[in-house]
């Protein structure tokens, strides 16, 4: 079957992309600041509430077998207040592949000093990931290398991370997935995860009665890649609306709106567009949007509020 150029530089995209998803990296979040479960399980419970928090980002829209990602987390503080558990639910599908995973999060929480804390963090669950390799159109339908579809291989990982936080600053570094699972099936086409190192931090200051301004990091290395770092640079007004504006090194630029409806209510978008990658040529950027509730009881009213971290 026959293929046509653009397709074929989108299907070669895709499946170069995908071949090196579990290799290169981990899905990335314009919203970091927001789902940082998902970075660092010792921010579990850091928020003093039951939170939940949804996410859907729809990278390189238009752009045929682009990245489609949705994650759930939720986690609390139990009632002995230096611990807390947490769950972290990811969708993550990427041209025939898809991954999706199941994590469980502890987090131990130490009082440092009146106004500083550090907790550690572990996390543990399984990852599953198919590749529907016979569905594709090719130009040669007996190519070995895509004839064996994986169904639902099942890998274990687990975690770790280390979370310090004030009332205006914080910092983490993590390692979500320690083993590096292989995903190779009979001579299929798949891949291998490698090991990723994070590195979180942000801050907020007061400009003036009404307007706050929030600089966040999010630093990710692996092996054998350029190191990666989104730069966010957000302006909090009335402490409700946020406008912010993103840099993600040799990648992406991009702008943040966000608005909070109650003390416990909070929703962001943003978006973000590939300067860095011929893909460019063929997307109208990528779009994500972000869902957070507090379930605030009368027992912790004396939570200060907004709580920016």
């Amino acid at each position: 079957m026959k293929i046509h150029l653009k397709t074929a530089y989108t299907f070669t995209s895709v499946m170069m992309l995908a071949l090196n998803t579990f290799s290169q990296q981990d899905p990335m979040y314009t919203h970091y600041m927001y789902n940082t479960l998902m970075v660092n399980p010792a921010y579990a419970g850091n928020r003093d509430a039951l939170t939940i928090t949804a996410l859907h980002r729809s990278q390189w829209v238009d752009f045929q077998g682009a990245p489609i990602v949705q994650s759930l987390t939720l986690h609390s503080p139990l009632k002995n207040n230096h611990l807390a558990l947490g769950l972290s639910i990811l969708n993550d599908k990427i041209g025939p592949t898809n991954r999706t995973s199941l994590y469980g999060d502890f987090a131990y929480r130490m009082d440092l000093t009146k106004k500083s804390k550090l907790a550690l963090g572990l996390s543990g669950g399984v990852n599953m990931f198919k590749a529907n390799l016979g569905a594709l159109a090719l130009d040669q339908q007996a190519d070995p290398s895509f004839q064996t579809n994986i169904n639902n291989r099942i890998t274990p990982n687990f975690g770790f991370g280390a979370y310090y936080s004030r009332e205006r600053f914080y910092m983490g570094l993590s390692v979500p997935n320690l083993i590096e699972n292989n995903y190779s099936s009979d001579g299929a086409i798949a891949g291998s995860e490698q090991r990723h190192y994070f590195f979180i931090a942000g801050a907020l200051f007061n400009l003036s009665e009404n307007v706050a301004f929030k600089p966040t990091t999010f630093v990710k290395v692996t092996s054998a890649v350029p190191i990666q770092a989104d730069f966010t640079a957000s302006f909090i007004f009335m402490k409700k609306f946020t406008l912010g504006a993103m840099y993600r090194t040799n990648d992406a630029f991009g702008a943040l709106l966000g608005f909070n409806f109650t003390e416990q209510l909070f929703l962001g978008y943003s978006y973000d567009w590939s300067y860095g990658l011929q893909t460019g040529k063929y997307n109208q950027g990528s779009h994500e949007i972000v869902l957070r509730y507090d379930f605030l009881t009368a027992a912790k009213k004396q939570i200060h509020s907004p709580r920016y971290f």
